[in-house]
């Protein structure tokens, strides 16, 4: 850090002209990054209805996707509806390859003259292809608007997808529109400099643009999920201002200790840079732990928040540096309004909020330590009732044209559950029998919540038989999902084998997939922070207590979800409308983000007080030290990365909301209750046992000094005196 300080120091506007080139070079294909993602990428190989989906276009040749144009046609008018009809061939299939429409299908719809027109297209692609090929359709189309010609709908699975896709796009938009201003506004606050408040936003736009230009090239050879815009740009925006804050703040601090600019920079980058460096790799390999899910948009969503978070480190170390080294003392000099008001101020006296937090949590810190345990366990118990689920339809606004152009189909198919069939392949491996194949769909027609049973399909080579089931309810009903789990357990026809497919069953197949990792993401994450944190503090309790309180917070985030989403609490303050249940993917995703998070915080802070232990041997006065040279810059830190997760929380896709309140309060409660509270008074308690580690270990481990508070004049001044000595 030393060598690349001075390269930086020397070099700073080459360093800002490639840094500048970088970043303009990003931004027009940082504005295509979502002409590749796909909406799928939930695909469970091996699963139930990933068998079904591969024998509908192997064994019976039926797509394994549906998808239909609908046309709202209640005002009867036969021209406007020849229109829709015209407009859809004419335009719709522009740049599609993998569906296609029907002209007897075309001449149908026509001339109907129902309220409601289902034209059902031709799927040629798999469910991927089919997603991206929605996707062009409804830009080509307008999908939703009504125009001269009557409002044009697409519905499908394939459907579904490709307007989250849409959607998420929009809510990143206005989140990044209200989010940045937000993020200077508490950096303004923090740093009373507009100067030094620009850095870190300036590190946050570049990281977000650069990680935009990788993501656009990425998904041309690797399919990435939609939601991984989001992903970025949220975590992206949050990582880069905590990292720029954490060496920004270390730097003022040590110029206000009178300490030149170029030493006070070079201290900066060695300490707190070195952290940095350090956590944003910990960060890394936590997410890394995401591909342990074999699901892709579980790992393109990795990918993402992996990359931002790469080049957010780089950007802190090599950007910050040459920018702080280029605007010198102005990024400590306050404002001009904020200058006077200092001055008028009468100069402070006595110990300090910090201080004073510290010394009371020191008097009594076990009343303190029990008390912010039991709130941490009371906010986390609701996620031990926690159900996961990965529907679709109940993600859009009730006025989104894709909810609206389901309800108006399922309307005119005579149910809710008329575009969510339950599809089951019966392998009898041997002639089909027709007796037991008529009984077993007798069986099916008494089921509950069963509405109809279509005759069974038998396949071309004769063994196998293909049944469609129309449930009563919606696909994503509780009654379908029972139904599924039922005929599941059901014995198939005289032997063989039975697999149930469909809308529902692939939603159970999804949840299953990834939720049933989650003890890998777990205990992958959870051993990374004990590794990590034994390199750097030299402790074995240390490392311990912070994998326990990380927990805690991560439990906390579920149960505060639990409360949001599966239980509705608070829908009439938030405006959310909760779904009953939370996205599956959003646990996963929570545990790895908030583990490198947290360690985050846990290493700036515990280096800290490590420093001062070393120094003064005193564990009291070194957390009480510690405490307070690291609190203000943690919690300005936490407060920006809950306002960045917050302002996605109130976006519009439940995923990206579930994310955003998750983080938010995880991060919250991490910075407050466990960092304030947990770990100050928990240290107390446990006093000089908090350094124990066993003499082999200690010497075989290396020594990561982070904060050391020796610039590198003082070290060389030193290293001169024992020389000569």
């Amino acid at each position: 850090m030393d060598r690349l300080e001075r390269f930086i120091a020397r070099r700073r506007r080459i360093v800002l002209i490639i840094w500048l080139a970088i970043v303009v070079v990003s931004i027009p294909f940082a504005g295509r990054q979502t002409e590749n993602l796909t909406g799928g990428g939930f695909e469970s190989a091996g699963s139930g209805s990933q068998v079904v989906s591969e024998a509908l276009g192997r064994d019976f040749g039926r797509p394994a996707e549906m998808l239909s144009v609908v046309f709202d046609n209640r005002s009867g008018d036969a021209a406007k509806l020849a229109a829709a009809v015209d407009r859809v061939e004419r335009d719709g299939f522009k740049d599609v390859d993998a569906v296609r429409l029907d002209p007897q299908a075309a001449d149908a719809a026509r001339a109907s003259t129902d309220p409601v027109v289902i034209m059902p297209l031709v799927v040629e692609g798999d469910r991927d292809e089919a997603v991206d090929a929605a996707t062009v359709m409804r830009e080509n189309l307008h999908a939703g608007e009504a125009g001269d010609d009557l409002a044009v709908h697409l519905v499908g699975q394939s459907a579904l997808w490709a307007g989250i896709q849409e959607l998420s796009k929009e809510d990143l938009e206005q989140a990044e529109l209200f989010g940045l201003p937000i993020v200077l506004i508490i950096l303004l606050i923090v740093f009373g400099s507009l100067a030094a408040a620009a850095l870190p936003l300036a590190l946050g736009v570049a990281a977000v643009v650069v990680t935009g230009a990788i993501i656009f090239f990425l998904s041309q050879v690797y399919g990435m999920s939609t939601f991984v815009t989001n992903m970025a740009s949220m975590l992206g925006i949050g990582v880069a201002v905590d990292y720029s804050l954490f060496i920004l703040a270390r730097y003022r601090e040590e110029l206000g200790a009178g300490h030149s600019a170029d030493d006070a920079r070079a201290v900066a980058l060695r300490t707190s840079g070195m952290a940095v460096a350090f956590s944003g790799v910990t960060v890394i390999v936590a997410l890394a732990g995401l591909f342990l899910i074999d699901a892709t948009v579980v790992r393109s969503m990795a990918v993402g928040a992996i990359v931002v978070v790469g080049i957010a480190v780089l950007a802190a170390v090599t950007l910050l540096p040459a920018l702080i080294a280029a605007l010198g003392h102005r990024v400590s000099e306050p404002g001009k309004l904020i200058g006077r008001l200092k001055r008028r101020r009468p100069p402070r006296t006595g110990p300090t909020f910090w201080e004073r937090w510290t010394a009371m949590l020191m008097r009594r810190p076990l009343p303190f330590a029990l008390a912010a345990t039991a709130i941490m366990l009371a906010i986390a118990s609701p996620a031990l009732v926690m159900k996961e689920n990965t529907a679709a339809i109940a993600m859009f606004p009730k006025d989104f044209e894709t909810r609206v152009g389901f309800e108006l189909a399922s309307e005119q198919l005579g149910g809710p559950g008329s575009l969510g069939m339950v599809e089951l392949v019966a392998d009898f491996r041997g002639p089909v029998d027709q007796t037991a194949l008529s009984s077993f769909k007798g069986d099916l027609e008494r089921l509950e919540n069963v509405r109809a049973v279509q005759d069974p399909v038998i396949s071309e080579d004769g063994q196998k038989a293909l049944i469609l089931v129309t449930p009563e309810q919606s696909p994503e009903s509780e009654a379908t999902v029972a139904l599924v789990k039922r005929l599941r357990g059901l014995l198939p026809p005289t032997g063989g084998t039975l697999h149930v497919g469909g809308p529902t069953a692939q939603n159970l197949d999804d949840t299953a997939v990834i939720s049933g990792s989650l003890w890998k993401v777990g205990l992958f994450v959870v051993v990374l922070s004990f590794l990590v944190l034994l390199v750097v503090l030299r402790s074995v309790v240390l490392p311990i207590k912070a994998v326990l309180m990380n927990a805690l917070s991560v439990a906390a985030s579920y149960g505060v979800l639990v409360m949001v989403f599966q239980w509705g609490w608070f829908d009439s303050v938030t405006g959310f409308e909760s779904l009953g249940y939370v996205q599956a993917i959003t646990p996963a995703l929570l545990l790895a983000v908030v583990f490198g998070l947290s360690m985050d915080y846990e290493v700036f802070m515990l280096s800290r007080i490590k420093e001062r232990y070393h120094a003064t041997h005193d564990t009291q006065q070194a957390v009480a030290q510690g405490l307070a040279a690291s609190a203000k810059t943690i919690s300005s830190a936490a407060l920006i990365m809950v306002a960045v997760f917050a302002i996605f929380a109130g976006t519009g896709v439940p995923q990206v909301k579930e994310i955003g309140v998750g983080l938010a309060v995880a991060i919250a409660l991490d910075a407050t209750i466990v960092r304030l509270v947990l770990v100050p008074t928990t240290m107390e308690l446990m006093g000089d046992k908090n350094w124990w580690i066993p003499k082999w270990l200690d010497r075989v481990l290396p020594n990561m000094d982070f904060e050391s508070s020796e610039t590198p004049v003082t070290k060389k001044a030193e290293q001169e005196v024992a020389t000569t000595a």
